[in-house]
């Protein structure tokens, strides 16, 4: 009888990692019979358990498939979280984006092995491969400052109650609920932790830890350190299973920090501009910026004036002006309107847009000089991509720290499922 309960728990196992349909075929049987082992009190067969066995000890480990550990990014812009664990040894084996435009950018820059899906609340969880981390960057407007503000003005609800972007957190919680990852990481912007008088926060806590086990730490960490700009996001680490994670292994990059000036094009004719990465953005011989970029004598007096107006007023409104020692402000999705929370001091004459490329270099996806990273969109869904994105060392460097953790899970779930095979072959 002791055989019989380990034949279940083995097939428990395997059907982990394999669909009814793939067991079928690797055993020669119906998919119906491997379903009427599973509601069977004593499991499969005895003269199974040696099959089974071998589809778990045959199955390569995470190190053997050249990778250390699996994830699926969740509301994935343009690959922002992506590139930080795959810099980690993560491989992504799902991707959720609905924006077709980020979509385009996000293939142009990473090879994938799988589609990327659209609407993730039309997504069968089943259909979600298994996985050790979960990441999601779910959509943060209905919790900023600026959402909240705008959505106020107008009459309209904001946070949990916003039908079309509040409630997709729910959906993260229901894939987490499902496939159990080993762990998750959640992004959002600092307004999460305060808006509606922290009940939207608390709502997200009590979903994670009592509803769904996970041990969670939140932690609002400013980019500066990492990239030339004040942004302030929030990061939720979850781990299913007890583990020492802390955030005092964070290292925030401090000593070296990069100014504007590091992001910058030259403009001394060391960037070739013949590049098809840089020819929209910079031209000339001595590749100086695309006139382009400079803001016009009607709107820098409009910018001009309205700052001079609210500081009479005693208001900080305005536009934000960075020279090559400045840290920026927060880059947003509304840059392309016109440009005003980061505008470029240039001596004389009118001030001038930062241009995608070095928006890519001030969110980390380039390094400084670097032109990588490639921008297949206008110009106007460029700026609202990044605007839109993380700060990619950020999550790189909470990858590394997360990264220990996740592989002693992984280690241990390897010991316990050799283990079951190793008992259920007798």
């Amino acid at each position: 009888m002791e055989i019989k309960v380990c034949n279940r728990t083995l097939l428990t196992r395997v059907r982990e990692r394999y669909s009814q349909a793939d067991i079928a075929g690797k055993l020669d049987v119906s998919p119906k019979t491997v379903r009427l082992w599973e509601i069977r009190e004593d499991g499969p067969p005895d003269y199974r358990a040696p099959q089974l066995q071998m589809l778990l000890l045959g199955n390569k480990t995470h190190t053997q498939q050249g990778r250390d550990f699996t994830f699926i990014d969740l509301f994935a812009g343009i690959g922002g979280i992506r590139m930080g664990f795959e810099k980690n040894g993560g491989h992504c084996i799902f991707t959720s984006e609905w924006d077709k435009y980020a979509v385009k950018t996000y293939c142009e820059n990473f090879a994938t092995d799988h589609p990327v899906v659209g609407d993730i609340t039309k997504v069968v969880v089943e259909d979600i491969p298994d996985h050790d981390v979960l990441l999601a960057g779910f959509p943060c407007q209905p919790f900023s400052i600026a959402g909240v503000s705008k959505k106020n003005s107008m009459g309209r609800v904001h946070g949990f109650e916003c039908q079309t972007q509040g409630t997709l957190f729910f959906d993260v919680a229901r894939i987490i609920k499902e496939k159990q990852p080993k762990a998750f990481l959640l992004e959002n912007v600092k307004n999460l932790m305060s808006h509606d008088k922290g009940r939207t926060f608390q709502v997200i806590k009590e979903t994670l830890q009592d509803e769904l086990g996970y041990k969670i730490s939140p932690k609002v960490i400013d980019a500066k350190g990492f990239v030339p700009q004040h942004r302030e996001r929030i990061y939720i680490v979850g781990f299913r299973e007890d583990t020492d994670f802390s955030w005092d292994a964070f290292g925030h990059k401090k000593k070296d920090a990069m100014t504007i000036g590091d992001i910058l094009h030259p403009q001394d004719s060391s960037e070739d501009c013949e590049k098809e990465t840089l020819r929209n953005y910079i031209v000339g011989r001595k590749g100086k910026v695309n006139d382009k970029y400079i803001l016009s004598d009607k709107l820098w007096k409009y910018l001009y004036d309205y700052a001079a107006k609210h500081k009479a007023k005693g208001n900080g409104f305005g536009y934000g002006m960075v020279k090559k020692t400045s840290i920026a402000r927060t880059l947003s999705a509304r840059y392309y309107k016109d440009g005003s929370e980061i505008l470029v001091h240039r001596g004389r004459g009118n001030p001038r847009r930062l241009t995608p490329r070095e928006c890519a270099r001030l969110m980390g996806f380039d390094k400084p000089g670097e032109s990588k990273f490639k921008i297949p969109v206008s110009d106007t869904q460029a700026y609202k991509q990044f605007g839109n994105s993380v700060a990619m060392p950020v999550i790189e460097e909470i990858a590394r720290i997360m990264k220990p953790h996740i592989m002693t899970l992984i280690e241990e779930e390897e010991h316990k499922i050799h283990q079951y095979a190793l008992l259920a072959s007798g």
